[in-house]
């Protein structure tokens, strides 16, 4: 079901050129309906163990907090790296990332080597996006030297809710510049958009801001919900409504955006839910860490605990699982 359309196929949203015609309507009532319906699928016991150890491989490990130290980022990789110590056949997939503030992507980068797992990092003056320019671009560049695989940015609201969407759409193109070889995912902060119409614009100005800058390849590029510091962070409406603005540049560029939902994502069975969603919405395609991500640390120890459940029969305890 198509909920919103861009009713100029192939045209770009250009400075010049943004306007209220560019906004595309959002039935928020159908939104939602069309987002529990998720949650109803039925999903068989083999189904869910390969959907379980696919939201594992998923998940972008985080922590961002003004206490963390290199001990506790160590200890974060070790855990991303090998998710359960405990022996299971075939062994638990490692996670998809482990994202710092740029000062311990160095810390990260030692801790993953070799492992596949890719160190991200937040820049761009996270969570705010309030700092000046030249200061975000260079939190970006300093992250992408110390060995930054991925660069989470954040869009600055207040210009774009005060209708600045030049503004916007330039700190997004001079952030992907910055990233060099790194991938960009760009966080709207959605909690702030205020309406599903706004996370819908803000969705196309992201992904064709980041296109100006040069071809997009498969995953090169995502969009996110949201930084994790602002409620309601990640939902399914708000996801949905994301994921429709990646399908509709897909169908119109070949180009496949990556997305990741973050914050608010708690259980094992969530996880199953934006699955669902994604296959029914995108595709097999995006059934893959290189296109899609969970940035909800905790998430990680509630899948665990239903793939061990699976494995044994009986639930582990909560210091069974490692919380970094």
């Amino acid at each position: 079901m198509v909920f919103a359309r861009n009713v100029q196929r192939g045209s770009e949203l250009t400075p010049a050129r943004y306007n209220t015609t560019m906004r595309i309507p959002i039935d928020t009532v159908m939104a939602e309906q069309r987002a529990a319906s998720f949650t109803h699928r039925s999903i068989k016991t083999e189904a869910k163990q390969q959907g379980l150890r696919l939201a594992l491989s998923m998940i972008d490990l985080t922590t961002l907090e003004g206490k963390d130290s290199p001990e506790k980022v160590r200890s974060l990789c070790h855990k991303a790296i090998t998710p359960w110590e405990g022996d299971i056949d075939p062994p638990l997939p490692s996670v998809a990332a482990v994202c710092v503030y740029p000062s311990l992507v160095q810390v990260a980068k030692r801790a993953l080597e070799g492992s596949g797992v890719r160190v991200a990092s937040v820049a761009t003056g996270f969570p705010s996006g309030q700092y000046p320019i030249d200061v975000r671009i260079d939190d970006v560049t300093e992250a992408v030297a110390a060995g930054a695989d991925e660069i989470d940015m954040v869009i600055n609201r207040g210009a774009f809710l005060s209708g600045c969407f030049e503004e916007v759409e330039d700190e997004i193109a001079r952030v992907r510049v910055a990233c060099g070889r790194a991938h960009l995912k760009i966080i709207l902060e959605t909690g702030e958009l205020e309406t599903l119409e706004n996370v819908r614009f803000a969705s196309d100005i992201a992904i064709r801001a980041a296109a100006t800058t040069g071809p997009i390849a498969d995953g090169e590029v995502f969009i996110k919900t949201s930084t994790g510091k602002v409620i309601p962070a990640a939902t399914m409406p708000v996801t949905l409504v994301m994921l429709e603005a990646i399908r509709d540049y897909y169908e119109e560029t070949g180009v496949r955006i990556g997305m990741k939902p973050a914050g608010g994502i708690k259980t094992a069975k969530q996880s199953l839910h934006y699955l669902v969603m994604v296959k029914e919405t995108l595709g097999d395609a995006w059934l893959s860490p290189h296109l899609f991500r969970f940035g909800a640390s905790s998430l990680a120890n509630d899948v665990l605990r239903q793939l061990i459940k699976q494995h044994t029969g009986r639930y582990g305890a909560t210091y069974d699982f490692s919380e970094a």
